[in-house]
């Protein structure tokens, strides 16, 4: 019998590459993503997979956030879909990473690099084919880049189509993002057997506990739920005008969108519209429950409050 468990799935990833008996794993992929000059040995999760995390369904951003030996600091997450301003989110993101390593009075010298990584499973540039892009702080002019600052890296996963006769003379890379895209199709013989090395086989061991242990089964599929419902909401709302996105962007791959919703006045729609801009915003992602309980001027409300939010942090 086949595992059946896609570890593109935020728990099996979270579980996979952010608990702490599985560094080897993580080393294994970021030293593939990243090529370093100097390999990674070995990291510290800053936050390591908690199974509270998932308890709550929320859908709150996943990522597996880790510092190597060096002090550089890692922050690597699967992306199930491509939202207004992602690319904006990542920059920040690093951007916060970098500046709150410094408390007052430190040296601007201790500041350690920060690498933004994003695993999508949709594309972000359609028009090309490279799936792999690395973002820097580099002059136009010169080619000078300001090395060991910030970098973020994107994977577009749907561009990548090796088969498995061709993993014989693909890079490590490669092999990861067949890992990702398809451990959960073999059978654990199988897979153990096409990935013998250490860190294949401990991402596939947690991949086989997951299929096995009850507890861990019904968080992944509780999340697999949880997913098919955001991806139906976020259609719906699309489709029935909830949001009018704006996307402008630039082969460098910056994106300027904002997020103009049309209340059509029920309450089905506000709760909808409350949880799509919390998941733009990154911030804790009511449940339905909890937002059903609310009137709809309250409802209304919060939405205008979300709106401001999504306006002041993307401004047109």
């Amino acid at each position: 019998m086949v595992i059946g468990i896609r570890p593109t799935n935020d728990f099996a990833f979270k579980k996979t590459f952010g608990s702490p008996e599985n560094t080897i794993s993580l080393i294994g992929l970021l030293n593939a993503i990243l090529q370093p000059a100097v390999p990674i040995h070995d990291v510290r999760l800053e936050n390591p997979y908690n199974p509270q995390d998932f308890q709550d369904d929320k859908l709150s951003i996943l990522d597996v956030k880790a510092t190597d030996e060096s002090g550089a600091i890692y922050d690597i997450e699967i992306q199930l879909s491509i939202k207004l301003g992602l690319i904006q989110r990542l920059v920040f993101y690093g951007c916060e990473l970098y500046a709150d390593q410094l408390r007052a009075g430190d040296d601007y010298t201790r500041l350690q690099p920060v690498v933004i990584i994003a695993l999508l499973s949709e594309d972000l540039w359609p028009e090309l084919k490279q799936l792999h892009h690395r973002f820097v702080l580099t002059d136009w002019e010169s080619g000078r880049t300001l090395a060991d600052t910030l970098s973020v890296h994107t994977l577009e996963l749907g561009k990548y189509n090796l088969t498995e006769a061709m993993l014989g003379t693909a890079s490590r890379l490669e092999w990861w993002l067949y890992w990702l895209l398809h451990a959960g199709e073999y059978e654990p013989e199988h897979l153990l057997a096409l990935f013998p090395e250490d860190a294949f086989r401990q991402a596939s061991k947690t991949l086989i506990g997951i299929s096995q242990t009850t507890e861990d089964k019904t968080m992944y599929d509780a999340r697999e739920k949880a997913i098919r419902d955001q991806q139906w909401a976020i259609h719906a709302a699309r489709t029935e005008g909830l949001i009018e996105g704006e996307i402008k962007g630039k082969t460098e791959g910056l994106i300027e969108g904002k997020i103009e919703g049309k209340i059509e006045g029920k309450i089905e729609g506000e709760i909808k519209t409350i949880r799509i801009l919390q998941e733009v915003l990154r911030l804790p992602v009511s449940s339905e429950g909890e937002l059903g309980t609310k009137s709809l001027e309250d409802l209304q409300k919060l939405t205008a409050e979300l709106r401001v939010k999504i306006h002041n942090r993307y401004p047109t």
